[in-house]
């Protein structure tokens, strides 16, 4: 479900350049020149060009890994470098370096501790990841042990991990299989559909067209064209007319009205065919249904839970006051066992300075009847003294228990 929250300017970047220079400060390289683009909320942006283009250099800009040498860039209406806006973000980078010796359970929970997120929902979410990206049954094995799409599937989950407003992929679909790619960008239009901003990076142009709102073309540092899908690359010189496969007569019968009509002939008759994703696709599936044993990653499940669809409104704050209940209960116990334990400490106490006072109290002659009031505790006497040589006898006893049990 879609945010109804009023749509904003997520990243807005205007005459944003970036140099790299030499030793000598001379020019090395203009790798992003004078450029300008918006991203707005709840929308899938696409950044394309070739390799050498300026797409990665323009994220790590975004993310505050680079200083922009001119113009103005902000990301959630703050500057890059702002830490508060970190937690909002996830980023997959084209290269995933992650820790060798750790398998991908372990990884995931690394990564979701340094969002802070608690023990329960760490859990909770790496099992949907993995349950969504194929990798379940490999959730033990080392990454080290994984080929670069496996890995690279990893890499998607880390970047997911924190439910970022923001998600950033540079080139997901880089090593992935037919598979992997079409899952990555099923994961993105899902993101889309729940009001996600995501900026697609890709030299990919149909991972870019198939998922992507709004693109910006990049050669050279500089934007070559800018604009939605369908104002890019709508053709405005054909016309295409699709119907159920007509007969040979009928084509010539159409033809000859459009030539009555327009004084146009048609320039070519074809049936439409599917798209070599879809056509492979669909062999996929039908080994599936015949169970063909495979020793790859076995296909995902489903969006993860908390990426799929919007948790109910004020759910996270109902679960924050239930825990908050349950840790008042808990010190309200604690409390109360230590009101007690204070309670008979302090009558223990009483009971010890009664029991030394009464050896000084004289003891009444049988002439002369003397009347023996309860002795009181003197004002000068240190509570702190008696509460440390109960302690010592409570200690003697207990060590005295023990010998006894032992014995």
């Amino acid at each position: 479900m879609v945010s109804l929250e009023k749509s904003y300017k997520v990243v807005e970047a205007e005459g944003l350049s970036k140099v790299f220079k030499d030793f000598w400060m001379r020019t090395k390289a203009n790798a992003v020149d004078n450029v300008t683009f918006d991203i707005r909320s709840h929308e899938i942006f696409g950044l394309l060009g070739p390799n050498g283009s300026g797409k990665s250099t323009i994220i790590k800009i975004i993310l505050g890994l680079l200083h922009k040498s001119r113009g103005n860039i902000s990301v959630f209406g703050k500057p890059p470098s702002d830490v508060s806006i970190k937690r909002r973000i996830g980023f997959l980078p084209e290269e995933s370096y992650l820790y060798r010796f750790l398998n991908p359970q372990e990884t995931l929970d690394y990564y979701g501790k340094l969002f802070g997120l608690d023990h329960k929902t760490r859990k909770r979410r790496v099992g949907e990841l993995l349950d969504m990206l194929g990798l379940t049954h490999v959730a033990h094995r080392p990454i080290g042990e994984f080929s670069k799409g496996m890995t690279r599937r990893i890499g998607i989950a880390q970047a997911l991990i924190n439910d970022p407003d923001f998600l950033i992929l540079d080139e997901p679909t880089s090593g992935l299989d037919p598979i992997g790619t079409r899952q990555v960008k099923d994961l993105i239009i899902e993101m889309g559909k729940r009001g996600k901003t995501v900026l697609l990076s890709s030299h990919l142009l149909g991972d870019v067209e198939d998922v992507c709102d709004r693109m910006v073309m990049l050669y050279g540092g500089k934007i070559r064209a800018q604009g939605t899908v369908d104002e890019l690359l709508s053709d405005t010189q054909s016309t295409v007319i699709q119907t159920p496969r007509l007969a040979p007569e009928t084509i010539v019968l159409i033809e000859q009205v459009i030539e009555k009509a327009e004084g146009k002939a048609i320039d070519s008759v074809k049936a439409p065919r599917q798209r070599l994703e879809e056509f492979f696709m669909e062999l996929v599936e039908q080994a599936r249904h015949e169970q063909v044993a495979t020793s790859g990653v076995v296909h995902g499940g489903s969006t993860a839970e908390f990426l799929r669809a919007e948790e109910a409104e004020g759910g996270d704050l109902i679960e924050s006051l239930v825990s908050d209940q349950e840790d008042a209960a808990l010190v309200k116990q604690v409390e109360q066992i230590e009101d007690k334990q204070a309670k008979i400490q302090e009558e223990q106490r009483d009971e010890v300075l009664a029991e030394l006072l009464s050896d000084n109290v004289p003891e009444p002659s049988s002439a002369t009847p003397i009347r023996v009031e309860a002795p009181k505790p003197p004002q000068d006497v240190d509570a702190s003294v008696i509460d440390s040589l109960l302690g010592d006898a409570n200690a003697d006893d207990s060590s005295e228990q023990v010998s006894k049990d032992d014995t």
